[in-house]
């Protein structure tokens, strides 16, 4: 078990210091299937778990001075917002609508990074 947490942490850092992404994609999928958490629980650890990861490469981009401030400043303004709102509805949506809601948006994803 703790071999499956430190890999489905590095991956995930891996892929957020390269990507911008990790959290959901591989958290959520490494913590339900692997370790057997409820999608509640893995979605919502998997929120707690990206805070540290975003904050370091944050860091690291803006020494590199990679931000566009006015999309970041706009962008951030509506995150906000809609963060607000999912996490506020997060607990009426049962656990198998979750699931194809999330997989669903990860093959939208996958299908537009690809073409």
């Amino acid at each position: 078990m703790k071999v499956k947490l430190i890999a489905i942490g590095l991956i995930t850092g891996l892929c957020n210091g390269l990507f911008g992404s990790g959290g959901g994609t591989i958290l959520v999928p490494g913590m339900v299937f692997l370790l057997g958490l409820e999608e509640h629980k893995a979605h919502a650890t998997a929120i707690m778990v990206i805070l540290p990861l975003t904050i370091l490469s944050t860091l690291i981009y803006y020494k590199g001075s990679f931000f566009d401030w006015p999309t970041t400043l706009r962008v951030v303004s509506g995150g906000v917002v809609g963060s607000f709102i999912g996490a506020r509805i997060f607990n009426r949506i049962p656990a198998s609508v979750l699931r194809k809601i999330f997989g669903t948006f990860m093959i939208i994803a996958a299908v537009r990074m690809v073409f």
